[in-house]
């Protein structure tokens, strides 16, 4: 059963620690987002309070930055808080920045399906909720959703497997490994069903052969395979167990990782097991495009990642932010297919794209989202 776009009812927690490894150092320049503060007197009086899930990963210490960063050249006031993935203290946040005056909130939730009762009390103030990258659940009190297509993500991971080993063409079997992303993560299903409905078939025809047996039969079987937290050393670990296990006598040709962070984790479990790059290497996918892992691309232990440039989500969600406080309509285009389990949150979605060694230059560092001495390019 393929998960599909059409009335997708987000039942599962919009939590856990997102993707990316932790990289200290790590800075990025800002997209030319407007400085003029649009919303004028309305937006020096408009408090925007942000709640982040962690401050111990590389991608939402950017997230809150830039945030922080536009909303302030726009004349807002912000408070922006790190929750050190701990749901109570999240919530604990909301409800003091509520009590301190936000009347916008932008939440990367941890469980989205906890906030209900602390967004209950925000509705009751008038105040308004954008559900920032993950959607949250169970609660009519949130009013957007601003993300990235997460079934694009999968999808476009499949596709490059399909197109490196020329599944289409007919060749294989290859052997493969997938791994799939939280349980508690509301966006790990859409990656991995995005991905799944273009390689299961070729597991059902055997050109992919997934020999530690951990194939889901279907698109919902997904957690089965997931990696709690998105942990680096959990997904490690779980390959270090699959090579030790199943491949005694044979390689690995190609892993699905949803993410980086993941990613990061099996290329260091196929580095103690021996693999050398321009010898036996596998295909590895990721998504993020942290440091740690570009740097893997260009040393050829990771064969792309998807990128998510998440300074254009903070602008687009600062848009969104000055229509509210203008009395405008919000942008959105997608009012159907995001359902937290009470109602279509309208939403925006962002499209991914693939970058591999032949675009890192072109589309990160021409981007400033790195410079070529981070990358080691200068």
């Amino acid at each position: 059963m393929k998960l599909k776009f059409t009335k997708l009812v987000a039942v599962a927690a919009a939590a856990a620690v997102a993707v990316s490894l932790a990289s200290c150092g790590t800075s990025r320049n800002d997209t030319g987002a407007s400085a003029s503060p649009s919303g004028g007197a309305a937006a020096a009086n408009t408090i925007v309070g942000i709640a982040m899930p962690t401050k111990s990963l590389e991608r939402w210490n950017n997230d809150g930055s830039h945030l922080v960063d536009v909303l302030t050249q726009k004349g807002y006031q912000t408070q922006l808080q790190y929750a050190d993935n701990k749901t109570d203290q999240q919530i604990s946040q909301i409800q003091n920045m509520v009590n301190q005056g936000a009347t916008i909130l932008v939440i990367a939730a941890i469980d989205g399906t906890t906030l209900g009762p602390a967004l209950k009390e925000a509705a009751a103030k008038g105040v308004k909720v954008i559900a920032y990258d993950r959607l949250i659940n169970g609660t009519p009190d949130v009013d957007y959703y601003a993300t990235f297509d997460n079934y694009k993500v999968g999808q476009l991971q499949g596709e490059f497997i399909e197109k490196e080993l020329g599944l289409k063409d007919g060749k294989g079997p290859f052997n493969l490994e997938p791994f799939a992303g939280s349980p508690d993560d509301n966006n790990a299903k859409f990656f991995f069903a995005g991905a799944w409905d273009i390689l299961n078939p070729y597991v059902q025809s055997g050109k992919l052969v997934v020999p530690s047996g951990k194939a889901p039969k279907t698109d919902d079987d997904w957690a089965s395979i997931g990696i709690q937290a998105w942990k680096s050393d959990a997904a490690q670990s779980e390959m270090q167990n699959r090579l030790n296990s199943f491949y005694t006598d044979k390689k690995v040709d190609v892993v699905l990782s949803p993410n980086d962070s993941l990613a990061l984790g099996i290329e260091q479990a196929l580095d103690g097991a021996g693999y050398k790059v321009g010898v036996d290497w596998p295909i590895v996918t990721g998504q993020d495009a942290d440091l740690a892992n570009t740097k893997n691309i260009l040393n050829g232990k990771q064969a792309m990642t998807v990128w998510k440039d998440t300074r254009a989500l903070g602008d687009q969600v600062a848009k969104m932010i000055d229509q509210i406080v203008a009395g405008q309509t919000v942008d959105v285009n997608n009012t159907t297919d995001y359902n937290n389990g009470v109602k279509d949150v309208p939403s925006y979605l962002l499209p991914p794209e693939v970058v591999t060694k032949a675009e890192v230059e072109s589309r990160l560092v021409g981007t400033g989202f790195f410079t070529k001495e981070q990358l080691g390019l200068s």
